[in-house]
């Protein structure tokens, strides 16, 4: 598959087929420059059909190709688009969106004149540093990386090999970063953590002597922040995603693999284990331990441990069997009074 100039990507169902290893219904050398979405098609686009419930939008489609499950081909030739059919549409969508993705990326190469990078840091091969980025003494780039404009990367930061790092990013000294990270715009990475003493009634601010241990494979959303450690470092464990609004204070560790949705707190020295998905507007309390494997349903107050395999909610949270349950009751509760004041008033 090729990529052409001005970021507008051609090819052909042909070379589509052989990337999905698919099977053509029509033209083979129907041709596409970019994606739609099945309800809005428009000609020289791919889109695709991996559910039942968008069958329907098949005959009216306007896309030259459209992907579609071997399962919901239709009975009859009325519809115009060439087809590839595959055993998992959507995830052979999203593989080729992949793939576009990658070669975007793959465009921005080289240190722009308008950067300014300190002597002392060391930028890998093919890398890109934008216009007004500023890369630190003592900083190391990977190869492969590619810094937006905008970003600071400060003293002594570590970023490893074929990450991201959109414009406007901050990160601090001392910051460590894996491989093949993405952290999109306005997020900063180890600012203080919110650590005072009371002095004579005044808050005197503890100095955050730490710093923040991002491993691989993580991806941080936009405008988001991680504290560096009072003392030690704040981890981000591998393959953790993060959307967009989140706050992650100072000492917290999150496990392997976890799934943090936006607008969630989690205040400092809180442990989280792996393959944990915490929904939007979560609050964790500081220094307590969420087990492996949990799951906390959005907007819930989580004031304590939390084993392993748990389904969390409310606030503050609790099992979820037996939050239903609770909620059942408590809707039912406005009647139940109104019926006992009733009762209290016909004894009268």
């Amino acid at each position: 598959m090729q990529f052409i100039q001005n970021k507008i990507m051609q090819f052909t169902a042909e070379q589509l087929s052989e990337v999905l290893r698919g099977r053509i219904i029509g033209d083979p050398s129907a041709s596409v420059s970019n994606f739609s979405k099945i309800e809005e098609t428009t000609p020289n686009t791919l889109s695709f059909i991996g559910n039942a419930k968008y069958k329907g939008y098949l005959a009216s489609a306007k896309a030259s190709v459209i992907i579609i499950n071997e399962d919901l081909l239709p009975d009859d030739n009325n519809y115009t688009s060439t087809l590839i059919v595959v055993k998992d549409a959507h995830q052979a969508f999203i593989e080729l969106m992949r793939i576009y993705n990658s070669a975007m990326h793959d465009e921005a190469v080289g240190l722009s004149e308008n950067a300014f990078i300190d002597k002392s840091a060391k930028c890998g091969k093919d890398c890109y540093i934008g216009v007004g980025a500023v890369i630190s003494s003592g900083a190391v780039i990977g190869d492969g990386t590619k810094i937006f404009p905008q970003v600071f990367i400060g003293k002594d930061v570590t970023v490893g090999k074929d990450s991201i790092i959109y414009a406007g990013v901050k990160v601090y000294n001392g910051c460590q970063i894996g491989d093949r990270c993405y952290i999109n715009s306005g997020t900063v990475i180890g600012a203080d953590g919110f650590g005072y003493t009371q002095e004579n009634g005044i808050n005197i601010k503890v100095p955050q002597l730490g710093n923040v241990v991002i491993e691989d494979d993580v991806e941080i959303g936009a405008n988001c922040t991680i504290d560096k450690a009072t003392l030690g470092s704040t981890i981000i464990r591998k393959g953790v995603k993060m959307d967009n609004l989140i706050q992650i204070a100072h000492n917290v560790e999150i496990g392997e693999n976890t799934v943090i949705a936006s607008q969630t707190g989690v205040a400092g020295s809180t442990k989280i284990g792996y393959n944990c998905m915490i929904g939007g507007q979560v609050g964790i309390i500081d220094h307590i331990t969420i087990g492996n494997n949990v799951k906390i349903i959005a907007q819930s107050g989580v004031m304590h441990d939390i084993k392993d395999d748990e389904l969390m909610m409310g606030a503050p949270a609790f099992n979820f069997s037996d939050y239903k349950r609770s909620y059942a009751c408590f809707r039912r509760l406005p009647d139940k009074l109104r019926k006992l004041e009733d009762e209290a008033k016909n004894r009268k």
